[in-house]
C-alpha cells in the first residue's frame, strides 16, 4: 500500500516536471520573438537549441540502452544500427513523392512510390504532417524490433557477451549493406536521404511565410518525453521487475518462474524499438539520413552517457546526455580555435584539443563517481529487497555446495 502510495506520487511529480519543461522549452524558443532584444545566445539560430535538440534525442536511445544493459543486465553494441533502421526507415517513408526525382536523382527515381505524409493530405497539412510523421517513426521502430527479434532468437540463448559482438557485427553489416548500390532505388545508396520533413516543418507561420510559433525543440521534447514515460511505466511493472531479476540472478529467477529467453528477447526488442524511434527523431535533427553517420562510434557514444549518467538510472541516462552533448559540441569548442596573448600563440590550442580535454573530463567523471551521476539513487524500495531475496538465494545455494 505504501509503495503504491510512493509510485503514485512519484508518476505524478513526473507528468508535473515534464509538462513545466515542455512549457519552459517553448517559452525560451520563442523569447525572441516576446521581446525585442535578446541574448544572442537565445536567438533560435543559437547553438544552445542545437543541444537541446540532440540531447533530447541521445537521452532517449540512451535511456533505451540502459534498459537492456542497465535493468536487463545484457550487453548490446547495437544502438547504431538500430537507430540506422530507425532513420531510413522514416527518410524512405516520408520522403515527398514530388521530390523523390531529385533526391534518387542517380538512379532515376524510387522504388517507394509513395509517402506517408502524402497519404495523409501532404506536408503542408497539419494531418499530414503529424500523422505522417507518427506513423512513420513508429514504422521505423517496429523494423528495428523486427530486426532485434530475428538476432535475439539464436543469441539470447547463448551466456557472456555474444550478444555484444552479434550486435556489433549486425551494426557493421547493415551499415554497408545500406550502401550498397543495388539498393540505391530504396536507400539511395551510400548518397545521403533529404527533403524529409524534419523538426523545423512543425513551426507554425502565417499566410506570409513568417513563423509565429517557434516548436522545432518542443516537438522533439514531446516526442522523448512520451517514450521515456512509456519505458519508466514498463520498469516498474511485473516485466520490468522480471527484468531486474534477470540481472541480479539469472538461477535465481529462473527458479522463482522467470522465461529467460522469453524477457531477454522482449527486452531487446523494446530496447531496439526505442533505439529505431531515435534513429528516426535523429534524422529529424540531422535533417538528412546517411550510413555513414551510424558508426561504431556513435554506439560508444551512447554507452559513455550510460555509463557517467549511472547503469540502471533513467534520469542519470537523461542529464548525462545534455551534459555530454553540451560539453562536446559547444562549452568547449573555444579549444579549437586559436588563441593569442598578445602576439605570442599558444602552442597547445589547436584543432582537436577539445577532445582532449573532454576525454580528461570524463575521466575524472568515471574515476570520482565509480556509479555515475545518479548511482543508485533510483532503486526503489521493491528493487532493494528484490536484489536482497536473490543474493540471499544465491548464498544459500553456495553454501549448499
Amino acid at each position: 500500500m505504501i509503495q503504491d502510495r510512493k509510485s503514485k506520487k512519484g508518476a505524478a511529480a513526473g507528468l508535473i516536471f515534464a509538462a513545466v519543461v515542455l512549457v519552459l522549452v517553448v517559452l525560451l524558443e520563442n523569447l525572441s520573438s516576446l521581446l525585442p532584444s535578446v541574448p544572442a545566445v537565445l536567438q533560435p539560430t543559437s547553438q544552445l537549441f542545437t543541444v537541446l535538440k540532440k540531447g533530447a534525442v541521445y537521452s532517449l536511445v540512451a535511456v533505451s540502452m540502459n534498459l537492456l544493459n542497465g535493468f536487463t543486465g545484457l550487453f548490446s553494441l547495437g544502438q547504431a544500427g538500430f537507430m540506422l533502421l530507425g532513420a531510413y526507415t522514416y527518410a524512405i517513408l516520408t520522403v515527398p513523392v514530388s521530390a523523390k526525382d531529385s533526391v534518387y536523382y542517380l538512379y532515376g527515381g524510387s522504388a517507394v512510390p509513395f509517402s506517408l505524409p502524402d497519404l495523409f493530405g501532404g506536408v503542408d497539412t497539419p494531418a499530414g504532417l503529424i500523422l505522417g510523421v507518427l506513423l512513420a517513426i513508429l514504422l521505423g521502430g517496429c523494423v528495428a524490433a523486427l530486426f532485434a527479434w530475428l538476432i535475439g532468437l539464436p543469441v539470447l540463448r547463448l551466456k557472456s557477451d555474444y550478444l555484444a559482438i552479434a550486435t556489433l557485427g549486425f551494426a557493421e553489416i547493415i551499415r554497408a549493406i545500406f550502401q550498397w548500390d543495388r539498393l540505391g532505388p530504396v536507400t539511395n545508396g551510400a548518397n545521403a536521404l533529404k527533403s524529409f520533413p524534419t523538426f523545423s516543418s512543425f513551426n507554425i507561420e502565417n499566410a506570409n511565410g513568417e513563423v509565429v510559433l517557434r516548436l522545432s525543440t518542443f516537438v522533439p521534447f514531446l516526442l522523448v518525453a512520451v517514450c521515456i514515460g512509456i519505458m519508466v511505466l514498463l520498469i516498474n511493472s511485473t516485466y520490468g521487475r522480471a527484468f531486474k531479476a534477470i540481472r541480479e540472478d539469472e538461477v535465481a529467477a529462473e527458479a522463482m518462474g522467470i522465461n529467460l529467453a522469453k524477457h531477454k528477447r522482449m527486452a531487446f526488442c523494446i530496447s531496439s524499438f526505442f533505439a529505431g524511434v531515435g534513429g528516426g527523431l535523429f534524422a529529424m535533427f540531422a535533417n538528412q539520413a546517411q550510413a555513414k553517420t551510424f558508426t561504431t562510434s556513435m554506439t560508444y557514444e551512447i554507452l559513455l552517457i550510460v555509463v557517467i549518467g549511472g547503469i540502471g538510472s533513467i534520469s542519470g541516462s537523461c542529464i548525462a546526455s545534455f551534459l555530454y552533448v553540451a560539453a562536446s559540441e559547444w562549452w568547449l569548442r573555444f579549444l579549437d580555435t586559436e588563441t593569442y596573448i598578445g602576439a605570442f600563440k599558444v602552442p597547445f590550442l589547436r584543432t582537436g584539443f577539445r577532445m582532449v580535454v573532454f576525454s580528461i573530463i570524463i575521466m575524472i567523471v568515471v574515476l570520482f563517481f565509480r556509479r555515475g551521476l545518479m548511482g543508485d539513487r533510483e532503486l526503489s524500495d521493491v528493487a532493494r529487497s528484490l536484489r536482497a531475496r536473490l543474493s540471499g538465494k544465491s548464498k544459500k545455494k553456495e553454501a549448499a555446495k
